[in-house]
């Protein structure tokens, strides 16, 4: 591979710190998980078609959690402190059906399909594999790398990462997401919350049937239920800051039987995000309470019931730090730009909440490709050149953390002691 790619974009980066023959062997994987794409906790071809190319590198006996995950280490015999990464790369997909009719590889499976790019952050992952079995005379410690399940729908995989003990003994953490918001060939790296957690909730609000020309003599669950909707709005608007960006949606309400009798029982289902993990104590506390306070304000009941999801991602400042310096000293000061956290979630949060972590964002918006729409589309898609980029931008910034927590004991203090 030379230097520069079609487009001009510098590439030194991925042939200075990527194995010779890694870049067929990622595409290989992506291109086999792009046309076989499998839903949340379903991911039983693709945890076998992961556990075959891991086979293929010597790597046999891969651990399995969650039921269709899987992790390998890969123990260095270096010199130094050992220094402890986790790197994540998630596997599942999303029950959309693909409009890419120019793609070679577009998914075989009506109504699946990769729309989040979790086949790339794969790929990506298996990159840093290959990258760290190459290397690993030149490394102490271990680089675990996950290929981890079920990221869009519950139960969560990274639940099961934090909560299975994946991340004892580890330093930090690595984690990356497409982004179509900035152009291909770039990347962007934030301190701080770069996602939002997310919490789902559901209220069950009771009144009494009456005929509707006598309400006075029900209570109506849809009056009630209405004024829940339209208070809840006020926890954000005049009880939260700014920068905490909390979000309420309500995306259910179902509720009535017939026009002409006064509705007893309302479902509402909703969700609750934000980026401050005060604010996301502080909301659940409210939303059940003012359910209780209306409903009796009305004469009815409420019964409130919260779905705990993901922490918000939060990148430590340090950590964020040396993987900017990776990337820039892999692919020159320019590939990093500047961009805005998103609003959306990831249950990386897990892993951000345990270890100090880094989650990049690597670029996908490309014109003259047709990859031009967000995340969750029938359009959605990343260049096969996206994906070989970023597996060079993982591990360089695997190297990089190996280098400066070694040298200088850089990492989060807590995990240290």
């Amino acid at each position: 591979m030379g230097t520069m790619d079609d487009a001009g974009l510098d590439l030194r980066g991925i042939s200075a710190v990527l194995p010779a023959g890694s870049e067929v062997k990622i595409l290989a994987l992506r291109h086999y998980m792009h046309q076989h794409p499998e839903l949340s906790n379903e991911e039983h071809k693709t945890q076998s078609k992961i556990a075959e190319v891991l086979a293929g590198e010597g790597l046999q006996d891969p651990s399995v959690f969650h039921n269709t995950g899987l992790f390998v280490d890969i123990v260095g015999e270096g010199n130094g402190a050992p220094v402890n990464i986790v790197v994540r790369g998630d596997i599942d997909a999303l029950p959309i059906e693909e409009v890419r009719p120019d793609l070679p590889f577009k998914s075989r499976h009506p109504g699946k399909m990769h729309a989040c790019g979790h086949d790339a952050h794969a790929s990506i992952a298996f990159g840093v594999v290959l990258a760290a079995l190459a290397h690993r005379k030149h490394f102490a410690g271990t680089v675990r790398v996950v290929f981890q399940p079920a990221e869009e729908a519950e139960p969560l995989g990274g639940r099961s990462v934090a909560q299975q003990g994946l991340l004892d003994g580890f330093d930090c953490a690595v984690g990356m997401h497409v982004n179509p918001e900035i152009p291909s060939g770039t990347f962007a790296v934030l301190a701080g919350a770069v996602t939002k957690s997310s919490d789902e909730f559901q209220v069950i609000f009771r009144g009494k049937k009456s005929h509707a020309a006598w309400p006075e003599l029900g209570v109506d669950a849809i009056a009630i239920a209405s004024a829940y909707v339209n208070e809840l709005q006020k926890l954000v608007s005049r009880e939260s800051h700014a920068d905490e960006a909390s979000v309420i949606s309500i995306g259910r309400f179902h509720g009535g039987e017939a026009t002409n009798i006064v509705c007893d029982r309302v479902v509402l289902d909703g969700t609750l995000r934000t980026r401050s993990p005060e604010a996301r104590r502080k909301l659940r506390g409210r939303l059940e309470e003012f359910a209780r306070h209306i409903a009796a304000m009305h004469r009815g009941e409420a019964e409130f019931k919260m779905v705990p999801g993901e922490p918000a991602v939060v990148n430590d400042p340090v950590i964020s730090g040396h993987a900017r310096k990776a990337i820039a000293d892999a692919y020159g000061e320019g590939a990093i730009v500047p961009t805005r956290p998103l609003a959306g979630a990831d249950d990386f949060g897990f892993y951000a909440e345990k270890l100090p972590s880094v989650y990049f964002w690597f670029g996908c918006y490309d014109q003259t490709l047709g990859n031009v729409t967000h995340v969750h589309t029938p359009e959605f898609g990343v260049s096969d050149q996206d994906v070989v980029r970023a597996a060079g931008a993982a591990w360089a910034i695997v190297r990089e953390l190996q280098h400066s927590i070694n040298e200088g004991g850089t990492c989060d203090e807590r995990v240290r002691n």
